[in-house]
């Protein structure tokens, strides 16, 4: 099977810009005897920035580009000439995306609105030229300031899908059909367990042309916190719900069970989860008669139900409109996508250790400090009888 597009999870190297020095520079014109120091500023090493893009939805980009390097500054010159920063590298990521140090796995940042920039890595400042260190008793300082030294980190960027309502289940429970019938989507649907892989979004039109956001998930099992099926890799997708719909199909052994299975393995991935709204929707309900559902009515959990057919449209318009109630239960709905991040647990992700060996290190070499003046004569500059210390401070 060929590999999915589909990529939430990168793992890149990020190193800033160094600055560049400044310059030991002195002024030499005709008939200007004594022009003093006249080096200019080192140039500010670039940034290494995340920012937000709307049309993006995967990371897919990022995983054949691993090592993002800033541009380091430039060195001042003479004639109080700054020298040139280093270019900014700007890392155009999907909304929802989080950031976290790949060595400690503690969370960084999330950028969650279009257009939203965050600094990951600052670059160096630059070196101040020695024309920022004459003094009346030193009147030519032959001495600047290095530049600030890079920053390298390791990130790893997790795409979190941000929607209004995510749907819960187990394999074949109906999710996607539902969101193929509800929204423009086109996941793929068939009879056989595990037939999503990787999360679905769909936007759902409702009345007086407002509208909400569903994401449909891979399947989950019991067990699935210890790893069985496609385990709880994409929970981190229904994080940023507000609502979560459970959707248990109508010919199962018993409904009420099958939904606490699904709330205990929610309760093991994270227990925040159990915090947001929830309804129930028994599927393929166009197997039932009024006389089962109702019998079945008695048995189900105390949360808001509603019994739907994705096949014949049974009370589709009906769970809309139970689904906006709920978006709205606290006032008018505003979308929000602030939730408390945790640090990752590495162990689990299964990153290279050595992915990174062959990072370039040509431009790590320092640079050496070479005089601009080697004719430099102390008696230029200063009367007769004065004396000339050439140790730096």
């Amino acid at each position: 099977m060929a590999e999915s597009n589909f990529i939430d999870y990168v793992k890149i190297y990020c190193r800033s810009g160094k600055g560049g020095r400044g310059s030991t520079h002195f002024r030499r014109e005709k008939y200007i005897p004594r022009g003093g120091p006249d080096g200019g500023d080192g140039g500010n090493g670039g940034d290494i920035i995340l920012r937000a893009n709307r049309n993006m939805w995967t990371l897919l980009h990022l995983k054949f580009q691993r090592h993002i390097l800033a541009g380091h500054g430039e060195s001042g010159s003479g004639r109080l000439s700054s020298g040139k920063s280093g270019d900014s590298k700007i890392i155009e990521v999907p909304c929802g995306t989080v950031a976290y140090d790949a060595e400690t796995g503690e969370y960084l940042c999330d950028v969650t609105e279009d257009g939203q920039e965050v600094i990951l890595l600052k670059g160096g400042r630059g070196g101040r030229g020695n024309n920022h260190f004459k003094t009346p008793t030193n009147q030519a300082p032959r001495y600047a300031q290095p530049g600030e030294p890079y920053e390298e980190r390791r990130v790893i960027l997790e795409l979190k899908v941000l929607a209004d309502v995510g749907l819960v289940g187990f394999p074949n429970a109906g999710k996607s059909t539902l969101l193929s019938v509800v929204s423009a989507a086109k996941p793929k649907i068939a009879n056989y367990p595990f037939t999503t892989l990787e999360p679905k979004i769909g936007i759902v039109g409702y009345r007086d042309f407002k509208s909400f956001v569903m994401a449909d998930i891979p399947g989950i099992i019991e067990g699935a916190s210890d790893g069985k099926g496609l385990g709880l890799r994409f929970l981190r997708h229904i994080e940023r719900n507000s609502l979560l719909l459970f959707m248990v199909p109508a010919d199962a052994d018993d409904i009420h069970k099958e939904y606490r299975i699904l709330l205990n393995e929610l309760a093991q991935y994270n227990p925040e989860l159990l915090d947001k709204r929830r309804v129930l929707a028994i599927s393929k309900s166009d197997m039932l008669d009024e006389e089962l559902m109702e019998a079945l009515s008695e048995d189900l959990p105390d949360i808001p139900h509603i019994f739907i057919s994705s096949v014949t449209g049974y009370n589709i318009t009906q769970l809309k409109d139970l689904l906006w109630k709920e978006l709205n239960a606290d006032g008018e709905y505003q979308k929000s996508f602030e939730i408390s991040h945790r640090n990752l647990d590495l162990k689990k992700l299964g990153f290279e250790e050595n992915d990174d060996e062959d990072i370039l290190e040509d431009d790590d070499i320092e640079e050496e400090w070479e005089d601009e003046e080697d004719d430099f004569d102390p008696e230029f500059y200063y009367e007769e009888g004065e004396e000339f210390d050439d140790k730096e401070d």
